[in-house]
């Protein structure tokens, strides 16, 4: 049964378009191709990036925050409460009034007092600045190594002017080791992300963003496997070339610099709109559709592949209708936040007033 399942899956019309096998991708002499099982690899390396980061995140950034003036705010504790935690537990962290007032009969508070009550409860677990403060750090940095890589790595590479490179000779194409590295970074710290994803900061957009890693992920894997290195590389590289921006946007946010901070904003929306909206449809997509069929026949890794690259365009225009509208609000000077900040901004404030 299992190896039934196993000549299934890697059927050779699932990979590549008819007339080639994989015996056509095997090794000889220097010439070398992707092989699945190099995929394996990465596990250790995306473990090993955790540790890295948390290594990272304890000895260097948190202490480079408290030099840069990083310091969380003084939250006050809920008092103990048994009715009200199991209620938040349970049913809501944000009661409606109804609610509040069963509640309030319950333990003989006033509403006022039940209500404060949830708001420091809300506040006691959003994540610390000084938190946010590092995870940004990392992913910073990791995405500014991964752009600055991709750049050195595809300079010199003929389809990264040319597009149509990238189906010359397909699936035949050799696999330089400069590329091959690229993928194993690429791959390696979009799996560590995502291990991490279920104890990093939340954002508004945390379900957009398990479906961008796991579309990216398997993205990454099965062009690996089928050899579409070239189309892949290029579609790494341009996602990355705002990422990096949007990071540190938010760590120049977090440190308050506001004039770099609005300046990076300004930067990262331009190049997001540009690439995501522009140059991924109009060359990537283009190619990935047309350009590719002047080399061979549709087969089942063409719809795959292009499937999995309209999902990402799909996040694009939702992450793009959240760009403007915050361009909107910048323009206007209603802009408080990152709209794909954590929420409940409004209940520190009203705890900071209360204390003064």
């Amino acid at each position: 049964m299992v190896l039934a399942l196993d000549e299934w899956f890697w059927w050779h019309e699932y990979w590549f378009p008819p007339g080639f096998t994989w015996e056509d991708l095997k090794e000889s002499g220097s010439i070398s191709y992707p092989k699945p099982r190099d995929l394996l690899h990465i596990v250790p390396y995306a473990l090993l990036l955790v540790g890295v980061r948390y290594l990272f995140q304890r000895f260097i950034a948190l202490p480079l925050g408290r030099k840069l003036g990083v310091r969380d705010k003084v939250r006050l504790n809920a008092p103990p409460n048994t009715v009200l935690e199991t209620f938040y537990a349970t049913q809501s962290k944000k009661p409606k009034e109804e609610q509040l007032i069963c509640l309030s009969k319950q333990c003989d508070l006033p509403t006022t007092k039940v209500e404060r009550w949830f708001r420091y409860r809300r506040n006691q677990d959003k994540t610390s600045l000084t938190t946010k403060f590092c995870s940004v750090s990392w992913s910073s940095l990791c995405y500014l190594i991964s752009f600055c890589t991709g750049l050195v790595v595809l300079y010199d590479k003929p389809w990264f002017w040319d597009l149509r490179e990238c189906w010359v000779g397909y699936p035949q194409q050799q696999l330089q080791p400069s590329v091959y590295w690229y993928y194993m970074m690429e791959l390696s710290l979009a799996l560590s992300l995502t291990f991490t994803m279920a104890f990093d900061v939340k954002r508004k957009d945390f379900k957009e963003q398990i479906v961008h890693h796991t579309t990216t992920i398997i993205l990454i894997s099965y062009s690996y496997c089928a050899n579409y290195l070239r189309i892949g590389s290029l579609v790494m590289l341009l996602h990355v070339s705002s990422t990096f921006l949007l990071e540190l946007t938010k760590l120049t946010h977090y440190l308050k610099w506001r004039r770099t901070s609005h300046l990076l904003f300004l930067t990262f929306s331009s190049v997001f709109l540009v690439t995501r909206l522009i140059v991924f449809p109009c060359r990537v997509l283009y190619t990935s559709y047309y350009s590719s069929m002047e080399q061979y026949q549709p087969f089942f890794g063409y719809y795959f592949m292009n499937a999995l690259l309209m999902v990402l365009q799909l996040l694009h225009v939702f992450w793009a209708s959240l760009i403007i509208h915050m361009l909107y609000k910048f323009i206007n000077g209603t802009v408080k936040n990152d709209v794909r900040s954590d929420t409940e901004e409004s209940d520190e404030r009203e705890e900071v007033q209360e204390e003064n």
